[in-house]
């Protein structure tokens, strides 16, 4: 979800944003307009994206389903008699400070079957033995039109987990700085964030690691 193309830093520049702090967490809700939503959640302490979450009304007016671009999926709730096996392959996306990183797990196969490759600005899981296949695109790159370069990504295999990681070789693609990426994140006037004890006051921008396109936001 989200806008895509040049003018999505001019789409985050204008949304009302609100933030809170709670639990060694900061949250923003991004306001976008249209009736969409977006909501992020930052390890308080290093700025580490751990989730991240869109939301747009439907049709008839009435508040969407969240569809969770970053973190883990919301857990189904208890009631449920036919759920999901938990045998089935699960996969997340769990960035780290400098890469965009995506975990699958329940992959009990040996290292040397998987193969992920760059296919039409995608990346592709495969196996030999043709038991696993998934193709995702990098969201953030789709809305900043930015093209998906095969040096910058690797994989490993562990514990029945597969782990792609694109490195920060994005910082110095053509075109694209950190400073590029962070101008649409810029606070605007009428801004605030709210504290666990319930204070509010104006959201300020702090400096550090955000090279993914979006700022940590704290009350000074």
């Amino acid at each position: 979800m989200g806008t895509a193309g040049p003018g999505w830093a001019e789409v985050v520049r204008g949304a009302r944003k609100t933030a809170f702090v709670r639990d060694g967490r900061r949250s923003v809700h991004y306001a976008l307009g249209a009736g969409r939503e977006l909501v992020e959640e930052y390890e308080a302490d290093s700025g580490r994206l751990l989730a991240r979450r869109w939301r747009e009304t439907t049709a008839l007016g009435a508040a969407g389903e969240w569809a969770v671009e970053v973190g883990e999926p919301p857990a189904p709730p208890p009631a449920l008699i036919i759920r999901e096996s938990g045998c089935n392959p699960l996969f997340t996306r769990q960035d780290t400070l400098d890469s965009f990183q995506w975990r699958i797990r329940n992959l009990p196969y040996p290292a040397e079957v998987y193969s992920v490759t760059v296919e039409q600005r995608c990346c592709v899981v495969r196996t030999t033995n043709k038991k696993y296949y998934k193709k995702f695109s990098i969201p953030d790159l789709d809305r900043y039109q930015l093209p998906l370069d095969a040096a910058a990504l690797s994989f490993a295999h562990a514990n029945n987990t597969l782990i792609i990681t694109v490195g920060s070789q994005l910082c110095s693609w053509p075109g694209f700085t950190c400073r590029e990426a962070e101008a649409g994140s810029r606070v605007s006037p009428g801004d605030h964030s709210t504290l666990a004890g319930g204070q509010t006051g104006p959201l300020v921008p702090q400096p550090g690691p955000s090279w993914t396109g979006q700022r940590v936001w704290w009350r000074d």
